[in-house]
Formats: C-alpha cells, sequence, structure tokens
C-alpha cells in the first residue's frame, strides 16, 4: 500500500476530486493548509499598500491505494492539478506499513 499526499492549489481541489472520482477513488482525507516553495510567498496590494503573503493557503490531499493503483491516481491528480506555473503543488508517495479499519479490527487492503 501507498500513501498519496498532494499539497495543491486551493482553486484546483474540485477537478482533482471530480478525476480521482472518475478512476473510482472516492476516500481521501482532505486538509487546508498554509504552505510556501519556490516562489517565496506573493506580493499582494491592499487599499494602495503592498504587502508579502510568505505563506500561500493550499490544499492537502491525502489518500491510502493499493500499490497497484497508485501509479494511475498519481497521473491522474498530477493532471488534474496542472496550470503550468510555479505553486501548482508537490506529490509525495510514502509506503504503509500496515492498516487497520478502527470498527472492525480488519488489516491491510480489506481495511482500505
Amino acid at each position: 500500500m501507498k500513501k498519496i499526499e498532494a499539497i495543491i492549489r486551493t482553486t484546483k481541489f474540485e477537478d482533482v476530486k471530480a478525476a480521482l472520482e472518475g478512476i473510482g477513488m472516492v476516500s481521501m482525507t482532505v486538509t487546508e493548509v498554509k504552505g510556501r516553495g519556490q516562489q517565496r510567498g506573493i506580493k499582494q496590494q491592499w487599499r494602495g499598500a503592498e504587502y508579502m503573503v510568505d505563506l500561500i493557503p493550499k490544499t492537502k490531499v491525502e489518500m491510502v491505494v493499493e500499490d497497484e493503483k497508485a501509479d494511475a491516481v498519481i497521473s491522474t491528480l498530477a493532471e488534474a492539478a496542472r496550470t503550468g506555473q510555479i505553486g501548482d503543488g508537490k506529490i509525495f508517495v510514502v509506503p504503509v506499513e500496515r492498516t487497520i479499519r478502527v470498527r472492525t479490527g480488519e488489516e491491510g487492503d480489506t481495511a482500505l
């Protein structure tokens, strides 16, 4: 099993969710996060004054999937989240050692 964590633009979340549903992936955890990458924030103007926002709001999507589905999920996520601009985000893939469904005690792939 793999845990896939994607940090994406908040404006692209609905596109990502729809694309994942399109390939049958509906289970996910979504968190509003803030961060910065290569762009180191953005300059904005408010009432004529310019100020720097160095932590940009993003959306974090987390999923645990079977190994054989990981590549399809990753490519779908990347395609749906891409705008071609700096700040599109990152995808991290981490091996999952063990999964337990709390309600039933099931383990492994059946616990997904």
